[in-house]
């Protein structure tokens, strides 16, 4: 380095910003299937309520499985696989 002031700002900058990219990464991944983990195991049922609470995870369990075959019914008609 030439020892420019201007130039070591810019360094603690951009190191500064990289280190704010990785902990917002890895928080936003995290979270995300924390959320679709609590989503699928039917976390937001009342309590006691089993019959709910199972009627929830079977019905979001069908849903991803529609979804999965949608896609690849689409996927197959537009000729992609």
């Amino acid at each position: 380095m030439t020892g420019d002031p201007r130039e070591a700002a810019r360094a603690a900058e951009a190191k500064a910003v990289l280190e704010r990219v990785k902990r917002d990464e890895e928080g936003l991944l995290s979270s995300s299937m924390g959320r679709a983990a609590d989503h699928f195991s039917g976390r937001d049922a009342p309590e006691g309520d089993t019959v709910e609470l199972w009627g929830r995870r079977i019905g979001r369990a069908l849903s991803l499985v529609g979804v999965v075959l949608l896609a690849w019914w689409l996927g197959h008609q537009l000729k992609i696989w």
